[in-house]
């Protein structure tokens, strides 16, 4: 209850920058002194920064965008990768597919010929793309929704995930760099994506050049945890230090 709640309160910054605690009280219908010891507790861990009356973002943290609004940065670049990533899934194969804009691609091109495949997601909209895929098993985790990716969150997601086990994660993310690894711009999101690549096979991370070398805010997996990286080619090649940390690098 109390992970839940803080979560929220988490979302409730990432789409607003600041929160309030009394406006916090009306939402969650708890009383201030409880919004207050959460808004302490967050700022502890670093999540975020107290405010007279509220909290606010950690002033280095990007601010979250829409997935509307990623969709069209670098949309034929994704595209590309998407296609290259869905041609790695074969039959009868049990998929992670992680939620954001360049995992979106990767359902957008998975072929109709597909048999006996078992996708689980936690992002909404990339269910819907899937239905399409007529001899494609979908499994949607449940959790608390976020509205600005279309994603579900724990306390549900963690426990329906914890109980399967997959063939490949295709994994989003905001940065990946040979030092701090693959991060997130958010903790929440980030806690979905851990636990999907300790439950995977094989890691394919799929990202855009303009992720390459970037770190965000939350901490997802080293890159010795990464098989395959998927990016575009853009202008030359990825940062070298990535180049030899990661075994299979495509570029599209």
């Amino acid at each position: 209850m109390i992970q839940a709640r803080r979560s929220e309160i988490l979302s409730l910054a990432q789409q607003n920058g600041e929160v309030s605690a009394s406006e916090l009280s009306k939402l969650l219908g708890v009383s201030e002194v409880t919004v207050r010891s959460d808004l302490k507790a967050l700022a502890t861990s670093g999540q975020l920064r107290r405010t007279r009356g509220g909290a606010r973002l950690p002033l280095d943290i990007q601010r979250e965008f829409p997935l509307e609004e990623t969709s069209r940065k670098h949309s034929a670049a994704k595209r590309r990768i998407g296609r290259a990533a869905a041609a790695l899934v074969q039959d009868g194969e049990t998929v992670f597919l992680d939620v954001g804009s360049t995992t979106t691609e990767v359902a957008r091109a998975l072929p109709p010929t597909l048999r006996g495949v078992t996708i689980i997601t936690n992002g909404l909209n990339i269910a819907l793309e899937l239905e399409r895929l007529p001899n494609v098993r979908v499994i949607v985790t449940g959790g608390m929704l976020r509205p600005l990716q279309h994603s579900l969150v724990s306390p549900y997601a963690l426990e329906v995930l914890g109980r399967i086990h997959a063939d490949r994660l295709f994994l989003g993310c905001n940065g990946v760099s040979a030092q701090a690894g693959v991060t997130n711009a958010n903790h929440e999101e980030a806690e979905i994506k851990r636990i999907m690549v300790h439950q995977a096979r094989e890691i394919v991370v799929v990202a855009d050049h303009s992720k390459l070398g970037q770190v965000s805010q939350a901490q997802v997996a080293s890159v010795a945890a990464v098989h395959t990286l998927i990016t575009d080619r853009h202008s030359g090649e990825p940062p070298t230090d990535l180049l030899n940390c990661i075994p299979d690098l495509q570029l599209v």
